[in-house]
C-alpha cells in the first residue's frame, strides 16, 4: 500500500494521540483514531480548542475535524473496526476480549505511522485494561517510542483530544451512511444512540431480530445485550455438536440433525431451473453474502 508524500515536518521528533469511539455500544463499529504532529507544534496544538470529543456538541466536532483535516503540521489515521469482525473475533473458539482488540488496534495506528516514514517519539493514550502493563506491552513492541498512558488522556493531552474528535466524528459519520444489507419487510433506521440502555436501540433491536438469521449486520451481536433476545431464537442442534458430546468421531447417523426450517414456516419450493438457483438470482442478500447455496441433499 502506497503513501502520500510525507510533510517536510514528519522527519522531525513528532507526537501522537490515541482515542476511540464507540467502545460500549451495541451497535456500528468501534472506531481507533489517532492525531499526530511535530513535537514543535504541541503548545500551537494546545490552543486549537480541541477537547475531549464527549464534552463537544456534533457541529463543533464536525467544525473541529474540518480544521484539523485542512491543517498542513498535522496527520491522522483511522481504523474501523466492523461490528462482525467484532462478534466474531469475540465468539472464535480461541477468543478475542475487547481489551485485546483494543490493544492490537492503538498498536496498528502506531506502526502503520512509523511505517510512513513518521518519526515518532511520543505516543499518548486513554488506557485500556491495567495502565501500566498496557505501556510495557507498547514498550515491549515499539521500543524506540516513549508511551504515556493515563486515565483521561482525552480531557488532558491535546493530542489526545483531537485524536477522540478524529475517532468520533469518523464513527458518526459510518453509522449516519450505513446502509443495512438486509431485506426483510419494515426496516429503518431509527436506532438511536446504539447504547444497550437506550429505549429506542432496544426497541429497534426486538424489532429487527430474525428467528433463524438473528441481527443485521449492524448489530454486535456478541453483547449481552442480545443474549435476552435469543429465547426467540430458532434452536439449531448440529450433529456435530452431538458428537463433540458422547467423544464420538464416528460420524454415525444417529447423531441428531439440524431441524429443518420446513417447521418453522419455510417453504423449500423448487425453482423452475437448478441453474438459476446456482448463480444466486433472486437469492436474499444474506446468502449472497455468505455465499451460500441451496442443497437438496447433505
Amino acid at each position: 500500500m502506497g503513501y502520500a508524500p510525507l510533510p517536510k515536518w514528519a522527519s522531525e521528533p513528532c507526537i501522537m494521540g490515541i482515542d476511540e469511539a464507540g467502545r460500549g455500544p451495541v451497535l456500528g463499529p468501534m472506531v481507533y483514531g489517532c492525531l499526530y504532529c511535530p513535537l514543535s507544534y504541541q503548545k500551537t496544538l494546545a490552543s486549537l480548542d480541541f477537547a475531549d470529543s464527549k464534552t463537544l456538541k456534533e457541529e463543533k466536532r464536525e467544525e473541529l475535524f474540518e480544521k484539523l483535516k485542512a491543517n498542513d503540521s498535522i496527520g491522522w489515521e483511522v481504523d474501523i473496526i466492523d461490528p462482525k469482525d467484532l462478534s466474531a473475533k469475540m465468539l472464535k473458539r480461541v477468543k478475542i476480549n475487547l481489551n485485546e482488540i483494543s490493544h492490537n488496534s492503538a498498536m496498528g495506528l502506531v506502526s502503520r505511522v512509523l511505517d510512513m516514514g513518521v518519526l515518532l517519539t511520543e505516543v499518548y493514550l486513554d488506557t485500556v485494561g491495567d495502565a501500566e502493563k498496557y505501556r510495557i506491552k507498547l514498550s515491549e513492541r515499539f521500543p524506540s517510542v516513549k508511551f504515556v498512558v493515563s486515565k483521561k488522556a482525552d480531557s488532558i493531552y491535546p493530542v489526545v483530544s483531537g485524536a477522540s474528535i478524529v475517532a468520533k466524528v469518523t464513527r458518526d459519520r459510518t453509522l449516519r451512511n450505513w446502509v443495512l444489507d438486509e431485506t426483510a419487510e419494515n426496516m429503518h433506521r431509527n436506532f438511536g444512540s446504539g447504547y444497550p440502555g437506550d429505549p429506542v436501540t432496544k426497541a429497534w433491536l426486538d424489532h429487527h431480530k430474525h428467528p433463524v438469521f438473528g441481527f443485521p449486520s449492524l448489530v454486535r451481536f456478541s453483547w449481552g445485550t442480545c443474549a435476552s433476545y435469543s429465547k426467540d431464537m430458532v434452536e439449531v442442534i448440529w450433529e456435530s455438536d452431538k458428537l463433540d458430546e458422547d467423544g464420538s468421531g464416528s460420524g454415525s447417523s444417529s447423531g441428531k440433525h439440524q431441524l429443518k426450517l420446513s417447521k418453522f414456516g419455510f417453504s423449500g419450493s423448487k425453482r423452475k431451473s437448478e441453474d438459476v438457483e446456482s448463480t444466486g438470482k433472486g437469492r436474499s442478500k444474506f446468502f449472497q453474502a455468505r455465499k451460500l447455496e441451496l442443497l437438496s441433499e447433505f
